[in-house]
C-alpha cells in the first residue's frame, strides 16, 4: 500500500510538471513580436527628400535657421496625406540634386525641376505638376519695339542652352526659317540683364516670377519686362528614379487632394506671390 501510495504521489508530480511546461511554451508564443519582426501593423517606409537652400521662396533658410519656402512647406503638406511614409528633407547644393537621386542618397528631388528630354531618359517624374511656369518674351523696361515674338525677328535672343526655353526656340526657328539670332550663354556668366541693357542682346525667354526672383533691378523691382502672350507652359515636377513608380502615384495622388481643397493654390500665393497653378489654356483666357 505504501509502495502504491508512493508510486501516485510521483505520478501526480509528473502530471503537474508537463502541465506548466505546457502552460509556458503557450505564453511564450502569444508573446508580442519584437520591433522590426513582421506583424499586423504596417511599416512606414522613410523617404529622404533633397531639396535646396539657397532659392529664394521656394527652399531657403529664413532668418531663423529655418529650412522653408513652397517646395519644403508642400512637401510637409504630403507628408499629412501620406501616412505610409514619413518624409526626412535633405539639403544640398543643387547641382548635386540629380547625381544623389541616381545614387540612391534621397529618393526624390523637391527644387522646382522641370521636365526635359535629357532628364527624362535617366529620371521618373511624377503626373501631377504642382507649380506651372508660363515663359514670355522679356525685354528691357524701356523697350517698346518688341511685343511678341514675331518682333524677335532677325533680333538675338539670350538663352541657357540646356533650357525648355531654348528647345522651344529651336523648334520655332525650324518653324521659321531661322527668324530668330540664338545667344546661348556660357559658365557661370549671369548678366543676363546688364547684355540687354546695354543692347548686346535684345531679349531673352523668361518668367514673371524668374524676373521677380533673380532679375531685380536697383529699385529692387524687375529689371526686365515680359511681353506678349505666354509661349511655353512648364510644368514644375518631382523628379524620382525609374524604380519610383509607386511613390510617384501617391504623390500624385497628394497634389490632386491638395489643388481640391485650396490649400495648394494658397501655399503658392504665400511663398510664390501668386497662384502659380493654372496651365497656358488657363491664362489665355482670361
Amino acid at each position: 500500500m505504501k509502495n502504491l501510495s508512493m508510486l501516485s504521489a510521483v505520478l501526480l508530480l509528473v502530471v503537474l510538471v508537463t502541465g506548466c511546461g505546457s502552460n509556458n511554451n503557450n505564453a511564450t508564443s502569444d508573446a508580442p513580436k519584437a520591433e522590426g519582426t513582421t506583424g499586423s501593423a504596417e511599416e512606414v517606409k522613410k523617404i529622404i527628400v533633397g531639396t535646396g537652400t539657397e532659392f529664394p521662396d521656394v527652399c531657403f533658410i529664413d532668418t531663423n535657421g529655418n529650412l522653408t519656402g513652397f517646395d519644403v512647406e508642400l512637401v510637409k503638406e504630403i507628408d499629412k496625406l501620406l501616412p505610409e511614409y514619413e518624409f526626412e528633407l535633405k539639403t544640398m547644393d543643387f547641382d548635386s540634386l540629380l547625381l544623389s537621386l541616381e545614387t540612391n542618397k534621397i529618393d526624390f528631388i523637391a527644387h522646382q525641376m522641370e521636365k526635359n528630354p535629357e532628364r527624362e531618359q535617366k529620371f521618373l517624374f511624377n503626373k501631377e505638376p504642382y507649380s506651372i511656369f508660363l515663359s514670355k518674351v522679356a525685354v528691357a523696361k524701356n523697350d517698346n519695339t518688341i511685343q511678341s515674338i514675331a518682333d524677335l525677328k532677325g533680333k538675338k535672343v539670350l538663352i541657357g542652352p540646356t533650357s525648355n526655353q531654348a528647345y522651344f526656340l529651336k523648334q520655332y526657328n525650324t518653324e521659321n526659317n531661322d527668324a530668330i539670332n540664338i545667344v546661348y550663354t556660357s559658365g557661370e556668366a549671369n548678366d543676363l540683364v546688364a547684355q540687354i541693357e546695354g543692347k548686346r542682346v535684345d531679349a531673352t525667354l523668361t518668367t514673371d516670377f524668374a524676373l521677380k526672383s533673380h532679375y531685380p533691378g536697383a529699385d529692387g523691382k524687375p529689371a526686365l519686362k515680359t511681353v506678349g502672350d505666354p509661349l511655353i507652359q512648364s510644368n514644375v515636377l518631382f523628379v524620382l528614379r525609374k524604380d519610383g513608380q509607386e511613390l510617384s502615384d501617391k504623390l500624385d495622388e497628394a497634389i490632386k487632394t491638395l489643388k481640391e481643397n485650396g490649400e495648394l493654390a494658397k501655399l503658392s500665393i504665400q511663398w510664390l506671390g501668386e497662384d502659380l497653378t493654372k496651365t497656358l489654356d488657363e491664362e489665355k483666357s482670361k
